[in-house]
C-alpha cells in the first residue's frame, strides 16, 4: 500500500526525463547495459543490478548527477541498492512499481 507522502516522492522522482529513462533501462538490464560484475573478485549474483558507472555512461551525465538521481529514486523506493566491495548495484523495486500501478487503478 502506498501512502500519500510516498506517492508524492514517486511522482517527483518520475518527473525527470533521465530518472524515468533509468527506471525503463533497469526493466531490461541485460538488453540496456553491458555485462555487470566482471570486475568483482568473487562470483556474485547481482539479480539484474547495474553499477552507477554503466548507468552514467548510458545516461550521458556526470557520475555525481546519476548518484543524486539514484538517491532520489531510492528514497521513493523505486530502486534498491546492493553493495559489493566499493561498487553499488541498482535494480528496480518491482514491489513498489506494482503497488503504484494498483494505487493508480484504484484511486486515480
Amino acid at each position: 500500500m502506498i501512502n500519500e507522502k510516498q506517492l508524492i516522492e514517486i511522482f517527483k522522482a518520475l518527473s525527470n526525463e533521465t530518472r524515468l529513462s533509468i527506471l525503463k533501462w533497469l526493466k531490461t538490464p541485460d538488453e540496456c547495459f553491458p555485462p555487470q560484475g566482471e570486475h568483482l573478485a568473487d562470483t556474485v549474483e547481482l539479480k539484474g543490478g547495474v553499477c552507477v558507472g554503466s548507468i552514467q555512461e548510458k545516461a550521458g551525465v556526470s557520475q555525481s548527477t546519476v548518484s543524486h538521481y539514484l538517491d532520489i529514486m531510492l528514497r521513493a523506493r523505486l530502486v534498491t541498492a546492493e553493495r559489493h566491495g566499493k561498487w553499488t548495484y541498482y535494480r528496480r523495486n518491482e514491489e513498489t512499481i506494482q503497488a503504484l500501478i494498483e494505487h493508480i487503478k484504484m484511486e486515480v
